[in-house]
């Protein structure tokens, strides 16, 4: 009897035990699993913001903090961050981050340029907030409009415009650049400066080719215009007006020249009259008409400029 009674009082203590430790276990999931709701909720309160969801924050209003996991400042906003995030509701706002070494198109879009960096969206107006980061200044911008005594953003520099749209794939690109040279270095063991190399000679190119499109375009927008046959007539008929306008001038200067002659004759036979006969070559001389080739010289000179001057 003894020992039947201290098997099954061993017996008992085991299930008690086994008993025990499943209590155990079932209570310790059970605070895994509320933990784990808990932090799900925290995490829901302030929302994800990315380049494919980026357009919810052009409606309604919005508070949105970039920053970077390595930020020391960005670390030390992330309790009050994350308050301000459980608080939301009660505000009637919505709270949102960007990590901008996930997301440089929207570092791009929005110019971030410090960390943290905290906007505020009011129906797709977008105010910089340099105000203190403590939860309480955060509440009272919110609370007591604080915001509308700020400036809003220029809309060309709005993150809706096409301007920031190109800044941001400017920022995506640099980012595949970096990528894509770490790639070289680290992953195929290519020297920096061969790397270096390589993006110059793709840069040329690319140059090479977008000149060629420009050169193509303006082509084809503005052709060429071929040479005409009426600009030789053109010329031919100024030419032959020219000539036409010499032979004139010169029948002009030949009968200028007669009148010339006649006058000098008839003041010759005055001074004859008067002072008495003159010697033969002195008068031969008075009487003889100009040249052809003083004529033609004086045509020259005074040769007027053609339809073209004009």
């Amino acid at each position: 009897m003894c020992s039947c009674s201290s098997n099954m009082a061993g017996l008992a203590r085991a299930d008690m035990q086994k008993y025990g430790r499943s209590l155990c276990r079932i209570t310790a999931v059970f605070l895994l699993l509320v933990c784990r709701v808990n932090a799900q909720t925290e995490v829901n309160h302030v929302q994800t913001v990315a380049d494919a969801n980026w357009t919810l924050i052009l409606q309604g209003e919005w508070m949105i903090k970039f920053y970077a996991p390595w930020c020391p400042a960005c670390q030390h906003l992330h309790a009050d961050w994350e308050n301000l995030g459980r608080q939301s509701e009660s505000l009637g706002i919505s709270v949102g981050r960007v990590d901008v070494t996930q997301q440089p198109g929207l570092s791009g879009r929005f110019l971030v340029t410090t960390l943290p960096t905290i906007f505020h969206a009011k129906d797709g107006n977008f105010r910089k907030y340099v105000s203190s980061r403590t939860i309480e200044d955060i509440q009272a911008y919110v609370v007591d409009r604080k915001w509308a005594t700020v400036e809003p953003v220029p809309g060309w520099k709005s993150p809706s415009s096409l301007l920031m749209s190109g800044m941001a794939n400017l920022f995506r690109l640099s980012v595949w650049i970096r990528q894509i040279h770490t790639y070289l270095t680290n992953i195929l063991g290519i020297p920096s400066w061969g790397s270096y190399v390589i993006f110059a000679i793709i840069t040329l190119f690319m140059g090479l080719i977008l000149g060629l499109m420009l050169v193509l375009i303006a082509d084809c927008i503005w052709p060429s215009r071929p040479k005409r046959r009426q600009d030789k007539t053109v010329v031919i008929m100024k030419e032959e007006v020219s000539e036409e306008e010499v032979e004139d001038i010169l029948a002009e200067e030949k009968h200028a020249s007669d009148l010339d002659n006649e006058s000098e004759r008839a003041s010759g036979d005055e001074s004859t009259e008067e002072e008495g006969p003159m010697p033969d070559g002195a008068g031969s001389g008075s009487e003889q008409p100009p040249s052809e080739g003083a004529a033609e010289s004086s045509v020259r000179k005074r040769k007027p400029q053609g339809p073209e001057g004009t």
